[in-house]
């Protein structure tokens, strides 16, 4: 049995009545029958002051004394029967279709065993999945009975064949009598099974349809998207931790070794040698490169970051920042990759506004609130800054809106110039 068969497709093929569907069609339409029961039970409430209203406007007043009062009063209780039973249907009913709608789906695996595609839910009443679900409420209740009751009467003409030819034996019939009722009621059985499976599976595909309608294209494009995004984000990284361990373990490693080298060779030389300045010209350039090299790394991946978290690496991005930085900053972790954007935020802030805003000054916040991270920077400097002239906030934000955040940006001429980053960081 393949998930891609169902009830109905497989009444159509040759052995089906030796093969298991016959039993999972009369399964699904026997589970069918008493979900379509429960359901009216479930509705009794909603739909008794309808039927109660319905009376009322049936019964005629008994007697001509005061018949127009209390044909009035009859049409006012009839109405406010009305109202609070169609108020009990626009609450009960889409509440009451969605609950069924995840059972059915459930029960849906008797008669197509293909996965149910999952849809996310809207609005209660604005969503199409609803009213589709309402729709195959009205289905169950009203459809369903109905074929179920046809089934039921060709299923009582079959059960009841044997007892009638035990009668007609009793009886002293003919013996040709007695075999066609015999024979008939062993061709009813297959009738009945193929009928049953029919129903069911016609009832299970429109239940499909209805229920587990697949997304919308462009839902499912612009989801598709939002993944890859993710996943060239977590990427990126994994390369740039790749990279941050390589110049750590290796080329940093090597540089210091050469740097070491060269002062010792400088040593060796006599001071007044056109070697010796040479030497020592390449040992402070091995220095400065050095020192490059290491704040290259800690750019990259800071190990403050990762080993104390977003407030202690901001504390030490200040600490090296030429310019006055106050921070205030909640304590606590938050997940790595919301800290990863968060520490990359406030250095591109920090580093534009020492570049480009002339600012003496900044303040960095970064609070939560339940499950939103929210990071500030604020600047001192002239403001004016535009991120379609750079790559560096694009790429922030581009960055934010992969781990699903946002950036905003406010740098009106005078300054001051405003960075903030949104991000999600439930637990």
């Amino acid at each position: 049995m393949t998930s891609d068969t169902t009830l109905l497709r497989a009444v159509t093929r040759p052995r089906f009545l030796v093969s298991a569907w016959p039993w999972r069609g009369i399964a699904y339409t026997a589970t069918t029958a008493v979900a379509a029961g429960l359901l009216w039970l479930l509705l009794a409430l909603p739909l008794t002051p309808l039927v109660v209203a319905v009376q009322v406007l049936r019964t005629h007043p008994s007697s001509p004394d005061g018949e127009a009062l209390r044909t009035g009063s009859h049409l006012f209780a009839a109405a406010v029967l009305g109202v609070v039973g169609v108020a009990l249907l626009a609450f009960v009913g889409p509440r009451l279709a969605l609950a069924v709608r995840e059972v059915e789906r459930w029960r849906l695996r008797l008669a197509d065993p293909a996965p149910a595609p999952a849809r996310r839910r809207g609005n209660l009443y604005s969503d199409p999945a609803t009213w589709r679900a309402v729709a195959y409420l009205l289905l169950l209740g009203v459809v369903a009975p109905v074929w179920i009751a046809v089934l039921a009467v060709v299923g009582l003409l079959v059960v009841s064949t044997p007892f009638a030819v035990q009668h007609r034996v009793a009886g002293m019939d003919p013996a040709g009598s007695v075999a066609g009722r015999a024979l008939l009621g062993l061709v009813l059985i297959p009738v009945l099974l193929y009928l049953t499976s029919v129903a069911g599976g016609a009832h299970a595909a429109l239940a499909r349809l209805l229920l587990c309608a697949e997304p919308d294209p462009a839902e499912a494009a612009l989801f598709e998207v939002t993944r890859s995004r993710a996943r060239l984000a977590d990427a990126f990284d994994v390369e740039r931790n790749r990279i941050e361990r390589d110049l750590h373990d290796l080329a940093q490693q090597r540089l210091v070794s050469l740097t070491m080298q060269l002062g010792l060779a400088k040593l060796d030389l006599p001071d007044d040698s056109p070697a010796a300045v040479a030497v020592a010209s390449a040992h402070a350039q091995a220095k400065t490169l050095m020192a490059e090299l290491r704040d290259l790394v800690r750019g990259i991946s800071p190990r403050t970051l990762r080993e104390l978290g977003l407030r202690a690496a901001v504390e030490e991005l200040a600490a090296a920042s030429p310019l006055r930085v106050r921070v205030d900053a909640d304590p606590g972790r938050f997940p790595a990759a919301v800290e990863t954007v968060a520490f990359a935020a406030v250095s591109e802030a920090l580093a534009n506004a020492v570049k480009h805003s002339g600012a003496t000054g900044a303040v960095v916040t970064a609070r939560r609130s339940g499950s939103t991270l929210t990071v500030q920077v604020r600047d001192d400097g002239h403001g004016g800054a535009d991120p379609s002239r750079g790559s560096g906030i694009t790429g922030l934000a581009d960055r934010a809106a992969a781990a699903d955040g946002r950036l905003l940006i406010s740098s009106p001429p005078g300054g001051p110039t405003i960075l903030r980053v949104e991000l999600p960081c439930a637990s």
